[in-house]
Order: C-alpha cells, then structure tokens, then sequence
C-alpha cells in the first residue's frame, strides 16, 4: 500500500481573473530602475495610480523594492511583464 503526500496532489491555486495583483521588483539602486520597471508594467497594463506603488530601499540603499499592484486580466499578460522585467539589467528578482 502506498501513502500519498498531501502536497504532490494538490495543485497550485487558480487566480481568478481579473484581480488586482501585486508584483514586487528587486534590483540594483540605479538612477533610472524605478521608471525603467515602471515603464516595463504600464506597457502591459496602462496607466498606473501612486497609491499602487511602494518603493522601499535596502539597509545600505543599494538595493530597491518597487512593489506595484496590477489589475491582473490573465496569465498571459503577468508572463509577459515578469519576462519583461527581466530583461532590465538592474532587475535581481521579480516576485
């Protein structure tokens, strides 16, 4: 008799789209690395508001959170802007 484990037969939550969804952007504390992932994320979602955006420096202020929250329409279109994101060079992590 074999024992399943719990978590190899659940699978992943389903988003329900659309919803707003927040992205948070790691990266290296650049002049321009907040307008450059900015930039990236209103490409694929138009216009977004200040009160969707948190931005947060590291200890020693070499590093920068962008948090920005989206109004998520599909899968599709969060693939687009993390493969995106990652093209900047001063990206270190996209979450």
């Amino acid at each position: 008799m074999s024992v399943k484990s719990g978590l190899s037969d659940q699978e992943a939550p389903k988003i329900k789209f659309p919803c707003l969804y927040p992205i948070k952007i790691i990266g290296k504390a650049v002049g321009d690395f907040q307008e450059s992932v900015l930039e990236v994320i209103e490409r694929h979602t138009g216009t977004i508001t200040s009160d969707l955006i948190k931005v947060q420096s590291s200890r020693k202020q070499n590093y920068l959170s962008v948090t920005v929250t989206i109004a998520a329409t599909g899968e599709g279109q969060l693939q687009n802007i993390f493969q995106d994101l990652k093209k900047i060079e001063s990206v270190k992590m996209v979450l």
